[in-house]
């Protein structure tokens, strides 16, 4: 039996995503190459869609199964089928079952064919939905989020706010893109109506076959909102000195050297981290930045104050781009944060030495969790009494009451990012 190209490039997505611990985007990168434009529409609506309903489609599958352990191959296969009756009322009963059972059957797991048809088939004659113990299990079940992150951000946001953010994290992200330095006299106006709060931003209504082959030659990068705001507080000026110390995959690197006449270093801790970053420069033209490979947790390969910014988009639990990668809230444990945390201050206290008098540290995270952004950078300052806080440079709608930047999916429609800056004193 066929199967068609959308359908076999998603299972193989999945699978590399549940068993080798790939990342969605990348999985989705590997496979789009071999489709065309409505498959690979398909493949990205069947891939994130079940990503971003899995535990709901598992909680129903363990229903239907009895608690019946499954083969990584058969959940999956299960997954895409009962998202398609469920969720995609364009797809015909008889194409999710079918193509479902033969995914199984590919995947060499024969035996399993039949309980895969049954399930499916019983969907369709009769409504199973999962059992539900309280109000938080609801919107653990309605959003797909792990329970104790729901809690979590229940503590933190209030339960109204955990659920609206839960909710936000299963929309698909609004596209944002900016020029480079391989723009040149391209006139991107018509392309999207310009951000209200980060200069240079373009928020187009989607992405054209134009759009698209002006991001693969360079000429456009696609970066969210957020993402853009951090790099737009950073800009350096002519003969300053700026260090990028987390930098790959170098969007804000590439940002900040758009147009630049400053000097920026930039480097990160891995050697293919540092080929990622200097391949991404490279595609956005951007060839005045010097790049490096540093360990930031061990000390860094500076003299002291011998930057005028310092940027550390530190390495972080990344609660903010749940909508870019639905699958990061079923790999974080409770215990991450305090983990992240820690590295986040330690390369902190590193990077503080680098900084002049008269300069400025930029410190940012694409998490909404306050222990890895206030918590680390008050630890900080209450450490460092040499340092003080300033308000970002930023819109003051974001600007919150004790002087950091916050952005959330749920309010701003971006993804959520938190921005301190932090200044030595004379």
């Amino acid at each position: 039996m066929s199967i068609s190209p959308a359908r076999l490039a998603a299972f193989r997505s999945l699978l590399a995503i549940e068993t080798e611990g790939a990342f969605s985007s990348d999985a989705l990168a590997v496979v789009e190459p071999e489709l065309g434009e409505k498959d690979r529409s398909l493949c990205h609506e069947l891939v994130l869609g079940s990503l971003r309903r899995q535990i709901y489609l598992d909680r129903l599958i363990d229903k239907l199964a009895r608690g019946k352990k499954l083969d990584p191959v058969v959940r999956i296969s299960l997954r895409l089928g009962i998202y398609q009756l469920l969720f995609l009322n364009k797809v015909p009963d008889y194409s999710a079952i079918n193509e479902s059972v033969e995914l199984v059957r590919r995947a060499k797991k024969v035996s399993a064919t039949g309980f895969v048809n049954a399930i499916l088939r019983r969907l369709t004659r009769e409504r199973v939905e999962p059992d539900r113990t309280d109000e938080t299990d609801q919107v653990v079940l309605m959003t797909s989020h792990p329970r104790w992150l729901i809690e979590r951000w229940t503590k933190e946001f209030g339960l109204d706010s955990a659920r609206q953010i839960a909710v936000a994290n299963n929309e698909i992200p609004p596209i944002a893109f900016r020029a480079t330095n391989k723009t040149g006299a391209i006139e991107l106006d018509h392309f999207g109506k310009k951000s209200e709060v980060v200069a240079g931003c373009y928020l187009p209504n989607g992405i054209s076959t134009e759009l698209r082959e002006l991001e693969a030659s360079g000429n456009i990068y696609f970066q969210d909102e957020a993402s853009q705001m951090v790099a737009s507080t950073v800009r350096v000026s002519s003969g300053g000195r700026l260090l990028d110390i987390c930098a790959s995959p170098g969007s804000k690197t590439g940002h900040i050297a758009y147009n630049s006449t400053g000097m920026i270093v930039a480097g990160d801790v891995r050697t293919n981290r540092v080929s990622l970053l200097c391949d991404n420069l490279s595609r956005q033209g951007v060839n005045s930045v010097f790049v490096c490979q540093h360990d930031a947790t061990r000390g860094l390969p500076f003299a002291d104050s011998s930057f005028d910014i310092v940027l550390i988009d530190a390495p972080c639990s990344g609660t903010g781009t749940i909508r870019h990668n639905p699958e990061i809230r079923y790999r974080l444990g409770p215990e991450d944060f305090k983990r992240h945390a820690d590295k986040q201050l330690t390369i902190l206290k590193n990077a503080s030495k680098l900084v002049k008098i008269g300069g400025r540290i930029v410190y940012s995270t694409c998490s909404i969790e306050r222990v890895e952004n206030e918590d680390v950078i008050q630890g900080f300052i209450a450490e460092n009494s040499s340092f003080e806080l300033l308000p970002p440079n930023v819109n003051r709608q974001f600007i919150t009451d004790e002087g950091f930047a916050r952005t959330f999916p749920h309010r701003d429609n971006m993804d959520g990012f938190f921005i301190a800056d932090i200044k030595p004193l004379d």
